[in-house]
C-alpha cells in the first residue's frame, strides 16, 4: 500500500474514539513520566540498595536505551499483528516491569527491571501514535495529537516534582520505590479498560515477515549509536567513542538491505518511501533536534538546582513547573489550530521556546542566588509555551500525509528520532556542564550547558525556516 495516501476514517463512533484517547494519554504519560521521574529519586535509590554509581547511571539510561532500541520494529508489530493487541500486552508488560523495579533487593535487579520497562515502554508508545492515525481524522487529529502534546510535555517537565513529592511522603530510604509502585494501580485499570473499549483489531497480513535481518542490522546500529551516549550522560569514564563509526557502518548497511529487500518484493521493516514525503522527513528531522534541546534543559536545570543552589527534590520540581503549566495549556491550544497554521505555528512556538531559553541563560547569569527558580520562573514559563506550539503541532504535521496503515512504523521512526536527539543532547549538555564545572563553577556550567539547548533548538527553528520555504515554492503555480 502506498504510505503517501491518507485512509478514510473508521467506523469508530465518535464516543469510542475519545476514549480510546483518553487511553492511550493515560499509558504515554506513565511511560513518558519515568523518562524523568526517576532523576531526582537516585539519592534515595542509593541509600536505599547502597547502589554504586554505574548501576545509578544504568537505572536513568538504561530505561532511555531499551526503550528507543523497541520502537521501530513496535510499532510494525503493530501495523502488521494488531494496534490494540500489541497496546494491552506492552502496557502488561510495563506494569509488571514496574513492580519488579519497585520491588528490588539489590541495584543489578534494579537495572534489569529498568531495561525490561524500557522495552515495555517502546513497545506501547508506538501502539499509542497509531491507534490516534488510525482513529482520528482532519481537525479531530489536530486536537488528539495537541493533548498528546500536552502529555509529553507534562509528563518531561513534572516528573521531577512528582517524583520528589513522592519522596517527600514517603521517606528517603524507601520512596524511590513508590516511584515504581505509582504505576500499578494505574497500569492494572488502564488494561481493564483498554479490554473493553479498544478497537477489533484487523490484521493486515498476518503471513508478513518482520524482516528480522533489518530488525537486526538497525537494532545494532541504534545500539552502538545510543551505547556511547547514554554512559556519557552517565558520566561514565572511557565511553566507547569508537562504537559510533561502527553504528554509521551498520545503519548504512540497513538502509542498503531494505532497498534491496523491498525489490525482491518483500515487505521491509521500514517503508523508505516515507522519507521521500516532504513533510514527513523535515517534521521527524526537526523533532530530533527540538528533542536534543528540549530534554537537555531540564537535566542541567535539575543539577543546578539541586546541587549547585542545594534545592530540595521537590523545590527543583516547582522550580520547573512553569515550563510544564505552559506546555499543556499550549499544546491544547496548538491542537486546535495546527490545521490551519501548519508548520508556520512550529516556527513560532519555536522562536518563542528560544527566547525563553535566552532570558533564562541571561537571567541566571545575574547570579540571583536561591531565587533562581523565582527569578525563571516567567522566561521557563514563555519557554514552555513555545514547547507545547512545537511538539504537538510538528507531530499533527509530520504525520498528516502517512496512511494510516503505515502509522505504527512511521510514528516508531519518529520517535526513535527524537530519543536519539534526546541521548545527544543530554551527553553534549551533561559534558560540558561537568566539564566547565570543575574548572569554573556551577554559574559558568549552567549558561554553558544552556547554551547547548539554545543551540539545539536555533537549529531546528532554521530547519522549519527552511521547509516552509520549501512549501511556499512548492505551491508556486
Amino acid at each position: 500500500m502506498d504510505p503517501t495516501k491518507s485512509k478514510a476514517a473508521t467506523g469508530e463512533p465518535p464516543a469510542t474514539r475519545w476514549r480510546v484517547l483518553a487511553l492511550c494519554l493515560i499509558a504515554g504519560f506513565m511511560t513518558l513520566l519515568d523518562v524523568s521521574i526517576v532523576n531526582v529519586a537516585l539519592p534515595s535509590i542509593q541509600e536505599g540498595l547502597d547502589a554504586p554509581a554505574v548501576a545509578l547511571s544504568w537505572v536513568v539510561s538504561g530505561y532511555a536505551l531499551t526503550f528507543g532500541l523497541v520502537l521501530v520494529p513496535a510499532g510494525r508489530l503493530g501495523d502488521d499483528r494488531g494496534r490494540s493487541r500489541m497496546f494491552l500486552l506492552a502496557l502488561a508488560a510495563f506494569t509488571v516491569a514496574s513492580a519488579l523495579a519497585g520491588s528490588a533487593m539489590t541495584p543489578l535487579w534494579l537495572v534489569v527491571a529498568r531495561l525490561l520497562q524500557g522495552v515495555a515502554g517502546g513497545l506501547l508508545n508506538p501502539q499509542v501514535l497509531g491507534l490516534m492515525q488510525q482513529l482520528f481524522h482532519g481537525r479531530e487529529r489536530g486536537k488528539a495529537f495537541g493533548l498528546f502534546g500536552a502529555v509529553v510535555g507534562v509528563s518531561t517537565a513534572i516528573g521531577p516534582l512528582l517524583g520528589g513529592l513522592i519522596i517527600e511522603l514517603a521517606g528517603v530510604e524507601n520512596g524511590w520505590r513508590w516511584v515504581f509502585f505509582v504505576n500499578l494501580p494505574i497500569g492494572v485499570a488502564a488494561i481493564l479498560y483498554g479490554m473493553r473499549v479498544l478497537p477489533r483489531d484487523r490484521t493486515r497480513d498476518a503471513r508478513r515477515s518482520l524482516d528480522l535481518v533489518g530488525v537486526l542490522l538497525l537494532g545494532s546500529g541504534l545500539l552502538c549509536l545510543l551505547l556511547p551516549l547514554v554512559e556519557q550522560e552517565g558520566g561514565g569514564a572511557g565511553t566507547p567513542w569508537y562504537l559510533l563509526v561502527v553504528a554509521v557502518v551498520l545503519l548504512a548497511s540497513f538502509v542498503a538491505w531494505e532497498h534491496w529487500y523491498r525489490k525482491r518484493g518483500n515487505h521491509p521493516l521500514v517503508n523508505l518511501r516515507l522519507l521521500r514525503i516532504r513533510s514527513y522527513s523535515f517534521g521527524a528531522s526537526l523533532g530530533l533536534l527540538y528533542f536534543a534541546g528540549f530534554t537537555s534543559i531540564f537535566f542541567v536545570l535539575a543539577v543546578y538546582f539541586q546541587r549547585g543552589l542545594g534545592y530540595s527534590a521537590l523545590q527543583a520540581g516547582l522550580a520547573l513547573t512553569p515550563f510544564a503549566v505552559g506546555s499543556a495549556v499550549s499544546s491544547a491550544l496548538g491542537g486546535r489550530i495546527v490545521h490551519r497554521m501548519g508548520r508556520r505555528l512550529v516556527v513560532i512556538g519555536l522562536l518563542a521556546a528560544l527566547l525563553g531559553l535566552l532570558a533564562t541563560d541571561v537571567l541566571l547569569a545575574t547570579h540571583p542566588g536561591s531565587l533562581a527558580g523565582a527569578v525563571t520562573a516567567a522566561p521557563l514559563l514563555v519557554a514552555g509555551i513555545g514547547s507545547g506550539l512545537v511538539i504537538s503541532p510538528n507531530q499533527t504535521v509530520t504525520l498528516s500525509e502517512i496512511d494510516a496503515a503505515h502509522g505504527g512504523t512511521a510514528a516508531g521512526v519518529q520517535q526513535t528520532g527524537q530519543r536519539i536527539g534526546s541521548a545527544v543532547g543530554t551527553a553534549a549538555a551533561s559534558g560540558l556542564f561537568f566539564g566547565v564545572l570543575s574548572t569554573s563553577g556551577f554559574d559558568a556550567a549552567i549558561s554553558s550547558g544552556l547554551i547547548v539547548s539554545v543551540g539545539f533548538v536555533g537549529a531546528a527553528l532554521m530547519l522549519a525556516l527552511v521547509e516552509v520555504l520549501v512549501a511556499r515554492r512548492a505551491a508556486r503555480p
